[in-house]
C-alpha cells in the first residue's frame, strides 16, 4: 500500500505526478501547511523534517522528491522513467536531478531575479526535448519547478523558450493534467503564486 502524504503545488506535485504515471494505486493525502498540519505530532512521528512529500510504503516512510522518483521509476520499470541499460544516462538523470535539488530548487527563494539567472542555466542545460533522451523523473522535477516559477510574481518569459515548451510538453501528458486537477480542486497555498488557469 503507498501513500502520499502531499501540499497542493509545492515539490510533492513531482511525486503525485509520477505515481500517475507509474500507474500503481496509492492514497493521496493533502496537507495545509496554513493550517500546520506538517508540525502535528502525528505526522512529525511519520516525518521528523515535517516536510512534503512522504510516501509511505507499506507503512514504511520514504522523503525527499529525488528518492521518491527514483524508487517508482525503479520500482514500475515499464512505465519508462528510468534509462534502464543506460548507465550514462542514468548519470546524466542523476546530474539533473542534483542540479534541481541543489540549485534550481531554492532558487526562488532568494528573488526573482536570482531566480531568473538560476533558470537561465536550466535553459542552457535543456538541449532537446528531454531532459535526458526520452521522457524521465529528471523531466518531472524539472517541469514543477519551472511550472511553479512561471506562474510566480515576477516571472519574465523571456529567454526561456526551450523550457516553456518543454513545459508545455509535460502538460499534454494525461498523469500530469491528473495531477493538477487534483490538487487546484484542493487549492493552493503557497505564497507568490499565481495559480494557473488551466494549466
Amino acid at each position: 500500500m503507498l501513500t502520499l502524504y502531499f501540499w497542493p503545488g509545492s515539490s510533492s506535485m513531482a511525486a503525485h505526478i509520477a505515481l500517475y504515471e507509474v500507474g500503481l494505486p496509492f492514497e493521496a493525502r493533502s496537507l495545509s501547511f496554513q493550517k500546520r498540519e506538517q508540525r502535528e505530532p502525528w505526522y512529525l512521528a511519520l516525518n521528523p523534517e515535517g516536510t512534503v512529500p512522504l510516501l509511505l510504503i507499506d507503512g514504511r516512510p520514504l522523503t525527499e522528491v529525488a528518492a521518491i522518483l527514483h524508487y517508482l521509476a525503479k520500482r514500475c520499470p515499464e512505465a519508462g522513467l528510468w534509462p534502464e541499460g543506460d548507465l550514462e544516462a542514468q548519470a546524466h538523470v542523476i546530474s539533473w536531478m542534483s542540479f534541481l535539488a541543489a540549485s534550481v530548487h531554492p532558487g526562488l527563494a532568494r528573488g526573482p531575479e536570482h531566480a531568473h539567472r538560476i533558470y537561465a542555466l536550466a535553459e542552457r542545460r535543456l538541449q532537446d526535448t528531454w531532459a535526458v533522451g526520452s521522457y524521465s523523473i529528471a523531466d518531472i522535477h524539472l517541469f514543477r519547478l519551472f511550472w511553479r516559477f512561471s506562474h510566480s510574481e515576477g516571472f519574465i518569459p523571456d529567454g526561456f523558450p526551450k523550457l516553456l515548451a518543454h513545459r508545455e510538453r509535460v502538460l499534454a501528458r494525461p498523469a500530469v493534467r491528473k495531477t493538477i486537477e487534483v490538487e487546484a480542486a484542493i487549492g493552493y497555498e503557497i505564497s507568490r503564486f499565481i495559480p494557473p488557469t488551466g494549466a
